[in-house]
């Protein structure tokens, strides 16, 4: 089975996210620098990985509108699905960078240590909740 791509799309970099052979476990993978190399390193990551799907992550705020960040996730899910050869989705991201940021100072980790980690552990948090999505069904 080909492995699923996570991605936690942000102004600065990206975070990332893979699922193993048997899409139940996503493990983090280190961020993309969002500039003009993005693209390209997402494709070559999807072509190195054997990956078969994309899921980019869009912030929606509690009360389930959108906001400034929805939109740039939204532009940025557009030029992914313009860019890749394979099927690309969204799903609801709410509160993963809070998850990440607190899983990681339970770690031990400080603010400073956790600032380069906490990207693709907020793109791993939202991949397993879509793995633990599909599996439920």
């Amino acid at each position: 089975m080909a492995r699923v791509l996570g991605i936690d799309p942000g102004t600065k970099r990206c975070g990332v996210a893979i699922t193993n052979t048997a899409q139940t476990m996503a493990f983090p993978r280190p961020a993309i620098a969002r500039d003009s190399q993005t693209l390209t390193r997402l494709r070559e990551l999807i072509e190195n990985e054997e990956v078969g799907s994309v899921v980019i992550g869009r912030p929606i705020a509690l009360s389930g509108n959108e906001t400034a960040s929805t939109k740039l996730a939204d532009e940025f899910f557009s030029q992914v699905c313009e860019y890749v050869t394979v099927p690309v989705i969204q799903w609801d991201e709410r509160l993963t960078t809070h998850e990440a940021q607190k899983s990681l100072s339970e770690a031990g980790l400080t603010s400073k240590e956790s600032r380069d980690r906490v990207d693709s552990a907020a793109a791993v948090i939202m991949l397993q909740n879509y793995l633990d999505g599909l599996n439920a069904e």
